[in-house]
């Protein structure tokens, strides 16, 4: 079953070649749709250019033959009666010109008849023949002229009707000639609109034909991309199915890993016990969890921890850090035997400074063993602990070690009660409280001096053989009374300060690596 669930599972497939070729026959369709409709709108288009084109040559045409026509009828009119009123004047001036001459020839008959009257009267009846012939003849040859004239007169008058005839039937005919272009028109006017009417058909159904081409092509895309998410979904459930199997088999792995490793810590822990050695615990990350959540830890603020024996001054100690003495209000609760038995949480009153202390009860006043102090009051959610110590150093105070050591919390050892210890040094000197006043102030400073610094020497003797016997590297041991530390918070320069100042600086200094550390990570 383990080499079932440890064997690789394939990855999930790509789109087969049906749907790749359906895909691309979809869009070579859209394609070819889009082409369609460009092309029949670029048809339309020429075709509503042609019919302006044409609507314009046929107006130009049509007023050039109006316009031709009406001259064409006024020439002709002004030649034909300026014709026929010069013929009439040249056939005028002949009739005036033979009446005149008749006139002329009864007037010399006239003269002949009273010449001849004088005469004599035998050759008055042959003088009167002759002359009497003679006019008679002029008589006829005028009668003649005139008949010769009055036809002439007709036939021009005829000749004048004839092209009157003409000029109308040339007019009529160019009125024909503009009623077939009218009508060839009218005929290209319904040519053009049919045209137009057939584009816009033939527009119609490329419109209709391109929206059928497209909704075609958007169905089969419709189609290839359900084949395509099918296809994807298919995938996905096949690679979820891998990695379900495969987190099965991790899991299954995981337990017989677990089981292993639980058989050999019983082991270990059984053969321990046996040897008398004191177990290493590792808090789940739920534990993890449910301490933070427990202690209201927050990511903004910087978590100190107080911790060791019961009657150690941890209480006093968190009021110096805060500024606070022990009857202020807001206070950590002090007394004579060790008061805090459930952990308390104090914030600083400073907003400025975003520092919260907790103060754990003694190892001392539960029960509990030494090295199971450190997991049961959760330490290991801390951001810094600081393990105080009084009077001696214990195995609960190496086990707060140890543990800080192996969670890499940053550990700070703090003798506190300096103060007091001093004093009971400089009683074994010889220096008596009730016999103050008969000891001069620099015997007593020098008495304090030497207790001080015997204090420290002990001290951080204690510190580093007890480190050295339970294989701990050396570290610094910080010497500190309460009254002084509250004087260096509160910035008034007390007497008697060891070691408040570089351990409050210290604090702080680590404090504010973490934060910069924190903002360099987020």
């Amino acid at each position: 079953m383990g080499s079932l669930f440890s064997q690789s599972w394939p990855e999930a497939s790509s789109p087969s070649i049906v749907d790749i070729e359906v895909r691309q026959k979809a869009e070579a369709a859209a394609e070819q749709a889009r082409q369609d409709a460009a092309a029949a709108r670029a048809q339309i288009a020429e075709l509503i250019k042609s019919n302006q084109e044409l609507q314009q040559k046929t107006l130009e045409v049509q007023q050039a033959a109006v316009q031709a026509a009406a001259a064409s009828q006024d020439q002709v009119h002004k030649e034909m009666v300026a014709m026929v009123q010069a013929e009439c004047a040249t056939a005028r001036a002949e009739i005036a010109e033979l009446i005149k001459s008749n006139q002329e020839s009864q007037q010399k008959a006239l003269e002949a008849q009273q010449i001849a009257s004088q005469t004599a009267a035998a050759s008055q009846d042959q003088a009167h023949k002759e002359m009497m012939a003679m006019v008679q003849a002029e008589c006829a040859a005028t009668r003649a002229q005139i008949a010769e004239l009055i036809e002439a007169n007709q036939e021009l008058q005829h000749k004048a009707l004839e092209a009157q005839q003409a000029s109308l039937q040339a007019t009529v005919a160019s009125q024909d000639q503009v009623h077939k272009e009218m009508m060839a028109m009218v005929q290209a006017e319904r040519v053009d609109k049919e045209a137009r009417l057939l584009a816009e058909a033939a527009a119609r159904a490329a419109g209709e034909e391109t929206k059928q081409r497209a909704s075609e092509a958007e169905e089969e895309r419709k189609r290839t991309a359900v084949v395509q998410e099918q296809a994807e979904r298919d995938a996905q459930a096949a690679q979820e199915q891998a990695k379900k199997l495969q987190e099965a088999a991790d899991e299954e792995k995981s337990k017989a890993t677990a089981t292993q490793e639980a058989d050999k810590s019983a082991k270990e822990e059984e053969r321990k016990l046996k040897d008398g050695i004191q177990l290493m615990v590792t808090p789940t990350p739920e534990e993890v969890s449910a301490a933070k959540r427990k202690v209201q830890y927050r990511e903004d603020l910087f978590h100190f921890a107080v911790a060791g024996m019961a009657g150690g001054g941890k209480s006093s100690l968190i009021n110096a850090f805060r500024g606070l003495r022990n009857r202020d209000i807001g206070s950590a609760a002090t007394g004579v035997t060790g008061t805090t038995l459930i952990m308390a949480r104090y914030a600083s009153p400073n907003v400025e400074y975003p520092y919260v202390w907790y103060d754990i009860p003694g190892a001392g006043t539960l029960k509990i063993p030494d090295w199971q102090y450190f997991n049961t009051q959760g330490l290991y959610v801390f951001d810094c602990i600081i393990m105080l110590f009084d009077n001696r150093f214990t195995m609960t105070d190496i086990a707060i070690l140890t543990n800080c050591k192996r969670f890499k919390i940053p550990a700070y050892i703090v003798r506190s009660k300096a103060d007091q210890h001093i004093r009971f040094i400089m009683k074994d000197m010889g220096y008596d409280s009730d016999d103050d006043d008969d000891e001069s102030e620099e015997q007593k400073k020098k008495l304090y001096q030497a207790a001080r610094q015997q204090f420290i020497q002990q001290t951080r003797q204690i510190v580093k053989d007890n480190l050295e016997n339970a294989k701990i590297p050396d570290q610094r041991v910080y010497i500190v009374s309460k009254e002084p530390m509250l004087g260096v918070v509160k910035e008034m320069r007390p007497r008697h300060v060891i070691d408040e100042i570089e351990l409050l600086n210290d604090l702080i200094r680590e404090a504010q690596t973490r934060r910069a550390r924190c903002d360099a990570e987020g």
